[in-house]
């Protein structure tokens, strides 16, 4: 038996592309960036950064490292928390987005203890962040978006010309940005919180309530009458379009679903795919793109292209998967940080002055994919009873897809998907019709989506 997913496409170049860029994010997450430490071992963000630190492991665990390497997945999250918290550095503003992946830990693995401590560590982070961060007078809270830690992510202000740092938080005016993405993780937080508390044995009633109020808060004061604005500041409603914070207000669901056909219709594309913030700021363009500005990150393009799944947009799912394979297989199936919106080349965009390196070998790149092929394509959407199915085919990507010795809690599956779209006829199990996987599953099985 493989120690990993094996990956079957129907014949053709775009399903035989995809087959080849899944096997190079697998050797990226277990092979790569696998780290041994003292009889177990962790995810490091990726070549260059050594240590893990909350977002990427929040990130890396929630979009499939919990899913194929749960040990490594559960000791990473474990590792950027100390004294009871998430760990508190002075990236704070994305901090909470830990719950989240740890909330995707629990639900794939069914690990009731880490549950419930996952709920403790998440709370009294969350009691600390709300205390100093939220803003009552708009019912947002405080901070830079979701991995903007560069000023490059920003316009002029909180970008403070002649300032020679690349910290967001060292230009004035930063911390008291009130941003889509960042306002989308709380809200994603407070529903995990919500979940966890049930394991935990807490009520779960005051993390809905306040879910509830953010989610009309976000709507209230961030949407623009055609889509969401990147930020609240001092001059008002920026108009710039976040890609990180509309896909993550799709998923939540704080778009209901006619804003949410809105967000998706009116998405900009470049050559390469969405970007982060569009358009450029003027200090940047095409020739010298920021590098938090439009420029093709591919954690991002994996959380629109899931958004898209989300709300059965196959066509604009189909669009994403299909770019960021053209961007792996442009580097060698070398999965690296950042590329070029314009020509696709590797390339880590300007910041504060000058070009910066795009790092190779980035475990949320890999996990990117990994998970447009698991929860997007396949539609594997995990609960704590087991598995449901809601696909998304692009009619390009029409045929027979396999996915052969995928590991869940105590089963082996081999899981074979037929036709096109999102409508899901039937599921079976072993020959028999289901409406899903159970949780409580043996040995090895096949699945067939029809």
């Amino acid at each position: 038996m493989t120690d990993r997913p094996v990956l079957v496409p129907p014949a053709g170049v775009r399903g035989e592309n995809l087959q080849v860029c899944y096997d190079a994010a697998l050797h990226n997450l277990l092979d790569v960036n696998t780290i041994p430490d003292g009889g177990t071992a962790y995810l490091r963000a990726g070549g260059g950064y050594s240590d893990p630190w909350t977002r990427d492991a929040a990130i890396n665990a929630w979009h499939a490292a919990s899913l194929l390497t749960p040990e490594v997945a559960k000791h990473t999250l474990l590792k950027v928390c100390a004294g009871g918290l998430i760990a508190q550095d002075n990236q704070w503003w994305d901090q909470i987005i830990w719950v989240i992946g740890a909330r995707q830990q629990w639900l794939v693995t069914g690990d009731a203890a880490f549950g419930a401590e996952a709920f403790r560590i998440g709370a009294a982070s969350f009691e600390i962040l709300r205390r100093e961060h939220f803003d009552a007078s708009t019912g947002l809270y405080r901070g830079p978006s979701l991995m903007q830690d560069g000023i490059a992510g920003f316009p002029e202000p909180p970008y403070q010309p002649g300032n020679p740092s690349s910290f967001v938080l060292d230009h004035p005016g930063a911390a008291d940005l009130r941003c889509l993405s960042t306002n989308a993780v709380y809200a994603g937080a407070l529903g995990a919180l919500e979940q966890l508390a049930a394991v935990a044995g807490a009520d779960p009633a005051p993390y809905a309530a306040q879910r509830a109020e953010l989610v009309a808060a976000v709507n209230e004061q961030l949407w623009s009458g055609d889509t969401y604005g990147y930020f609240l500041g001092p001059e008002g409603l920026d108009p710039h379009q976040e890609t990180a914070g509309l896909a993550l207000a799709v998923e939540f669901g704080i778009a209901g679903p006619e804003r949410a056909a809105r967000v998706v219709a009116g998405i900009h594309h470049e050559p390469y795919g969405v970007v982060n913030v569009w358009p450029h700021f003027p200090r940047f363009d095409a020739e010298h793109p920021g590098r938090h500005n439009a420029i093709c990150w591919p954690m991002v393009m994996g959380l629109w292209g899931y958004a898209a799944a989300k709300v059965g947009e196959a066509d604009e799912f189909g669009r994403t998967v299909d770019d960021l394979v053209r961007l792996f297989r442009s580097s060698g199936d070398e999965l690296f940080e950042l590329y070029n919106a314009t020509t696709g080349a590797v390339d880590g965009g300007w910041q504060v002055g000058r070009q910066w390196e795009s790092l190779p070998d980035q475990a949320w790149s890999a996990t990117a994919l990994l998970r447009l092929v698991h929860e997007g394509l396949f539609g594997l959407e995990f609960t704590a009873d087991g598995i449901t199915f809601h696909p998304t085919v692009p009619t390009t990507y029409a045929g027979e897809w396999s996915l052969r010795s995928l590991r869940y809690r105590a089963a082996t599956l081999d899981i074979t998907l037929h036709g096109d779209g999102t409508e899901v006829r039937s599921v079976q199990l072993d020959g028999k019709d289901v409406t899903h996987v159970p949780a409580t599953l043996t040995g090895h099985h096949h699945v067939v989506v029809s």
